[in-house]
C-alpha cells in the first residue's frame, strides 16, 4: 500500500523552545530558526525536521509511570556501534543537560534511557552497524 502523507515535523511542548531546540542541535546537528520565541525548528540533516513548540505549565513526563501524566513518546538516538562511543555521546548529552532516567541493567540492553533539559525521555543506542 502506498503511503497518503509523510512525516513533516515531529513536535515537542515545552517551556523555552529556544533552549531545547539548542539542546537538540548540539547532540544531532542542525541549526534552529529561532526568530520566534513559542515556535522553534530545528531542520535535522538528514531526518525528519523537529519543532519545539511553547507550552506554558509545561508538566514533563514521569518515566516510567503508566498511570499518571504517561510518557507519550520517545526519541531513540543512534550513538555508535560501541560502548565506549555511547560513554563519549553520553557525557555529552549530560553536560548539555540531559539527566538519566535508568542507568540499571544498561549493560544488558542496547540501550540508556535520558530526560532531555524539559524532561522528554530519550535513548541512546548502541547500533551495530554493517
Amino acid at each position: 500500500m502506498a503511503p497518503v502523507a509523510r512525516v513533516h515535523s515531529v513536535i515537542l511542548d515545552c517551556p523555552d523552545p529556544r533552549a531545547l531546540a539548542r539542546f537538540y542541535a548540539e547532540i544531532i546537528g542542525g541549526t534552529p530558526d529561532d526568530e520566534d520565541h513559542d515556535w522553534v525548528v530545528l531542520q535535522v540533516p538528514g531526518g525528519p525536521r523537529l519543532a519545539f513548540q511553547r507550552s506554558e505549565g509545561h508538566t514533563p513526563p514521569e518515566w516510567p509511570r503508566a498511570d499518571r501524566n504517561a510518557q507519550q513518546f520517545h526519541l531513540d538516538l543512534d550513538a555508535g556501534s560501541t560502548w565506549e562511543q555511547v560513554d563519549l555521546v553520553e557525557k555529552r548529552v549530560l553536560g548539555l543537560g540531559a539527566h538519566v532516567l535508568d542507568a540499571e541493567d544498561y549493560e544488558t540492553k542496547d540501550w540508556r534511557v535520558y530526560a532531555d533539559p524539559a524532561g522528554h525521555p530519550f535513548c541512546l543506542c548502541r547500533i551495530e552497524h554493517p
